[in-house]
């Protein structure tokens, strides 16, 4: 028996146009990836190919509880179109961007933009779609996400590839202006009452600087007075931003949430994947180009067995969880398989066959999925319903601040080992090497795929130590789910931002 509908119907024009936002954001943490190696070579920043992606991931970070504030405070409609425009301005500076540092600033300013992607479009759809509706909007966001993130790479290789690598930024313009036309013209928001709580700006100033300081003490490369006051900088930062966030009034991470074991031990695995995973999913693509002398389109291809391991693992752990109710064994097991994963990478050689090296990724994001979807389903777990959104905030901001560091470690790593490249080598030109000169540069690019995937490893082992410390605590289904099917569709999209809808009737401590 069908229950019937009290509430008003879905506005599926406008929810699309929200949709093609949530899209832009997932798609633009994975598009540029393969488009990497070409960017660097052609604007002569071999040596600071990271910061393309940790500019966009400390901003996007950093901004995210801010762009959630704004939406209390100003309206929600209002705060998700104002982040589709700064996105959109971003997205263009970068495609118009000269110089790395150009491009590296762009970034910045579009990922200040995609902070408030997720969260606006999130926020907008909790306030036009009633409850009742609410699993069947967030099956379609669980359907649509996943292939975003797994084609990402796929479709920045063939821009890169067919046009240029500038339209990896240039082709949010047509989507991102679908979005701001059909959301102002088709979605009407009604009026919530607005939060009185000021924005936190000084715990987001104070917590940019400090992640900001740690980035650059792990990619510098100044002496050791340089290393000494970053150093000193980070510290004072975020032992500042502890003290101010204990006193704010809505403090951009609430301390309470930390009273939780669980809660707390998945906030620490949250940073070691997502430090794991961006690094991989940024060096991967240029050990296929540079040392294999693929396309950027082979290599994005390449990247799927990775890509759909991470999202078959997700959608499983997140079904399976929602039908036993017990999580502790997902993310031991994510933690074994991505260290085991990444152990495999070192096998990776400059004359490895390309579908093998392509396999060996599978065991690797297959690690990451369980570890992601089973730290997301912890963390809303372990968390009072009266901060639900609060909790789910602040695992993505942490999963993007790992990524963010681990990038910038790792990536200097990489750097590192290539020696003395031409910073304004494309995979193109790398080719075109002499039989020595090629020989020495693929080995190096090999060796420093080696050093991601030793750092990789030592962050899974990490993790999966952590995950050992987990506390099982067996839960209720959901109310009102008498099967577990909705939940587990719901969790396979809480990774991307919304908490399940339903709640279960314990939580772990």
């Amino acid at each position: 028996m069908t229950t019937p509908r009290t509430g008003p119907p879905i506005p599926y024009l406008g929810i699309s146009g929200l949709m093609l936002g949530i899209v832009l954001g997932t798609l633009d943490g994975t598009i540029v990836g393969t488009a990497l190696p070409t960017i660097a070579g052609e604007l002569g920043g071999l040596d600071r190919l990271s910061w393309i992606v940790t500019a966009y991931l400390l901003t996007a970070a950093v901004t995210t509880p801010l762009w959630g504030k704004a939406g209390d405070l100003l309206g929600r409609k209002g705060a998700y179109l104002a982040a589709v425009g700064v996105f959109l301005a971003g997205s263009v500076l970068s495609g118009l961007a000269q110089t790395m540092d150009q491009l590296i600033a762009f970034r910045a300013l579009q990922g200040a933009g995609a902070g408030g992607l997720m969260v606006g479009a999130f926020a907008v759809i909790g306030t036009v779609v009633a409850p009742a509706d609410s699993p069947r909007v967030q099956a379609v966001t669980g359907a649509m996400l996943p292939v975003a993130f797994a084609g990402g790479p796929l479709l920045g290789g063939l821009l890169t590839d067919h046009l240029n690598w500038r339209w990896a930024f240039y082709v949010n313009l047509p989507v991102g202006a679908a979005a701001l036309l059909i959301v102002s013209l088709a979605l009407t928001v009604p009026r919530t009452p607005r939060a009185k709580a000021p924005v936190d700006w000084a715990g987001a100033l104070l917590l940019t600087t400090g992640v900001l300081a740690l980035t650059l003490l792990a990619s510098r490369t100044g002496g050791a007075g340089t290393g000494v006051a970053l150093g000193a900088v980070a510290v004072l930062s975020l032992a500042w931003f502890v003290r101010v966030e204990l006193r704010a009034a809505e403090p951009v991470i609430p301390p309470r949430l930390f009273r939780s074991r669980n809660f707390t031990l998945a906030q620490v695995l949250s940073l070691l994947v997502g430090a794991g995973m961006l690094a991989v999913l940024n060096h991967l693509p240029q050990y296929l180009q540079f040392a294999r002398g693929r396309s950027s389109t082979a290599s994005g291809l390449l990247l799927l067995p990775l890509m759909l391991g991470m999202v078959t693992a997700q959608l499983a752990s997140g079904r399976l969880i929602a039908r036993t109710g017990r999580y502790r064994a997902h993310p031991v097991l994510g933690g074994a398989l991505m260290t085991a994963g990444a152990l495999l990478l070192l096998l990776l050689e400059p004359d490895t066959p390309v579908a093998a090296a392509s396999a060996l990724t599978l065991v690797t994001g297959t690690g990451m999925g369980l570890l992601m979807q089973s730290t997301m389903l912890i963390t809303l777990y372990g968390a009072d319903p009266r901060d639900l959104g609060a909790a789910s905030g602040t695992v993505t901001l942490v999963r993007t601040l790992g990524g963010s560091l681990g990038v910038a470690v790792l990536g200097s790593v990489f750097t590192a080992r290539l020696g003395g490249a031409d910073p304004g080598l494309t995979p193109e030109r790398a080719a075109a090497l002499p039989g020595p000169a090629g020989d020495a540069f693929r080995a190096a690019v090999t060796d420093g795929l080696h050093g991601v995937a030793l750092g990789t490893a030592v962050l899974a082992a990490l993790a999966f130590a952590v995950a050992r410390l987990v506390r099982e605590v067996p839960l209720a289904r959901p109310e009102g789910d008498g099967s577990g099917g909705g939940e587990a569709t719901e969790a396979a999209s809480a990774s991307a931002g919304p908490p399940p809808a339903g709640r279960p009737r314990r939580r772990p401590s």
